[in-house]
């Protein structure tokens, strides 16, 4: 019965991400996927998209009333960014709602994973996303958070929680890891199992400039000195505003061994960069496919930047001392897709197996079969949660 449930929430969080009443797009038992477009006028129409719907981009064939369809190949079950290219422009499809990736509102699709009820909303106690505006004497400007805040908050004003920072990647926002990445549902069903300990999670922007200065776009061709340039402007957000912030307008229990900084991609970069230098203040560290760059003082651009990992000297000697490191750090997590491209895995994998080596204590996951994508990065916060707080 539990698992039915499942299936049925699943199937109805495939079909929320369609506009009511849209055409749109149809999901087949196999996981293949029919896309439409109603574009008469059209004389080309294709639809492309994340790395989950395979290897697009599909040309679609038109019928006699003008409406475009392909059937894709079965797709990897997760959330999907995708797009239709209709005569050489790009544009959303009219019949998805918009998801913040690939730096602009774009279509998704959840395509359901058989059994895999822990991002689906269930009948626990819910927690709830709040807005949190705030000053950024870093940036000069107005920043938005979204926190979230466990069952219960508001009926026990005496309780404090331990608080998770927990950042999206290149091309999102602070919506992501609520709207694509289903953090607040994972959190409901693994704190309803006593499988995870309550707690308030932070999601920001991971984008920061200081007055006058340009916002750096980070992809894999932005030179790593502007990346450490843009990442320092970041850590400032993080370390004098937003923590301050935070503690000041919840309940958080304001100390190091109660806070924890976790992202994927980019955020996971970011984590890196930031923890790794304010052992201070956090005590769990979690990098979710996160590119490792442990010197960021060089002109070349990240995709091409991969080197031996040394514990010795990476991130500025943070690991030189393992039992030191070990002592302070309760939680260093590391993951990546078994079919992320060999970028990720070489570099992830082999920084696990050097610190492994040289006697840093670090967990190291793989998530079988997803590539660079949300049900990636949902399994390892499925499974960093758990570990927080202990």
């Amino acid at each position: 019965m539990k698992h039915l449930a499942a299936t049925i929430a699943l199937l109805l969080l495939s079909l929320s991400k369609a506009v009511p009443g849209a055409a749109g797009t149809r999901i087949h038992p196999d996981l293949g996927i029919t896309f439409t477009l109603n574009a008469p006028e059209a004389r080309a129409v294709q639809v492309a998209g994340g790395d989950g719907l395979g290897a697009g981009p599909y040309s679609m064939t038109r019928d006699a009333e003008g409406v475009w369809s392909v059937t894709t190949p079965p797709a990897v079950p997760g959330f999907h960014y995708y797009w239709f290219v209709l005569d050489g422009v790009v544009v959303s499809d009219p019949a998805s709602d918009s998801f913040f990736g690939y730096g602009k509102p774009t279509s998704g699709i959840e395509v359901p994973e058989a059994g895999a009820d822990y991002y689906a909303i269930s009948q626990v106690p819910h927690g709830e996303v709040r807005e949190k505006w705030y000053w950024s004497k870093t940036t000069g400007e107005w920043r938005r958070a979204f926190v979230y805040t466990p069952p219960g908050y508001d009926k026990n004003p005496r309780t404090r929680y331990p608080v998770l920072f927990l950042q999206h990647g290149a091309g999102e926002n602070e919506t992501g890891w609520t709207r694509q990445g289903r953090a607040q549902f994972i959190l409901d069903n693994l704190i309803a199992a006593r499988k995870a300990r309550p707690m308030i999670v932070v999601m920001d922007r991971g984008y920061a400039a200081r007055p006058g200065q340009e916002l750096v776009s980070i992809d894999g061709n932005t030179p790593l000195e502007r990346v450490k340039a843009a990442f320092s402007v970041f850590e400032g957000v993080i370390v004098q505003d937003l923590i301050p912030v935070i503690d000041a307008s919840y309940r958080t229990l304001p100390d190091r061994g109660h806070r924890a900084m976790a992202g994927l991609s980019m955020g996971g970069m970011q984590t890196l960069f930031i923890a790794l230098h304010h052992l201070d203040m956090f005590a769990y560290i979690g990098s979710f496919s996160g590119p490792i760059a442990p010197d960021l003082d060089s002109p070349q651009p990240l995709s091409h930047a991969q080197k031996r990992f040394d514990p010795l000297t990476a991130y500025d000697a943070a690991f030189a001392n393992p039992a030191a490191f070990n002592s302070r750090v309760k939680l260093l997590w590391l993951g990546v897709g078994s079919a992320e491209p060999e970028f990720f895995r070489a570099g992830i994998g082999g920084a696990a197996e050097a610190l492994q080596a040289a006697g840093v204590r670090r967990v190291y996951v793989e998530s079988n079969g997803t590539a660079h994508e949300w049900q990636t990065w949902r399994r390892a916060l499925n499974d960093f949660l758990p570990r927080l707080f202990r």
